[in-house]
């Protein structure tokens, strides 16, 4: 990615946190963050990349609404960014920390079985 790509970026993933926070984050669709932003090279597309604290339906819900308000909170960041062209936004759910969840509770489960009794001793 070019230099001038990861920096119109940088720019949408700040704008697009600070939207989601003020007016998306909540009970109802769970707290909201923006974990990534890639642009196309001609800076036409924006992928936004997001992670949701929260079960799996607030995850749902936060996708569904996101894709229903996506022209709102495209005209928003058009409004605040001065670029030639607004970005389409296409928004993806990042389930990494879930993954990383994961993998930390069959790791706990697999040392579980290391730890020795007080009276137990080594052959």
């Amino acid at each position: 990615m070019s230099i001038r790509a990861e920096r119109v970026g940088s720019l949408i993933k700040e704008e697009i946190g600070t939207i989601l926070t003020r007016e998306y984050s909540g009970g109802e669709f769970g707290f909201i963050t923006v974990t990534d932003v890639r642009m196309t090279p001609d800076l036409k597309i924006a992928r936004v990349s997001f992670s949701v604290l929260g079960k799996a339906d607030l995850r749902a819900r936060a996708m569904k609404k996101l894709e229903t308000e996506k022209p709102h909170i495209r005209g928003i960041v058009g409004s605040h960014l001065r670029l030639k062209f607004t970005p389409a936004l296409q928004f993806f759910l990042d389930e990494t920390q879930e993954h990383v969840e994961r993998i930390n509770t069959l790791i706990r489960e697999i040392h579980k079985g290391d730890q020795k009794a007080p009276g137990d001793s080594e052959p």
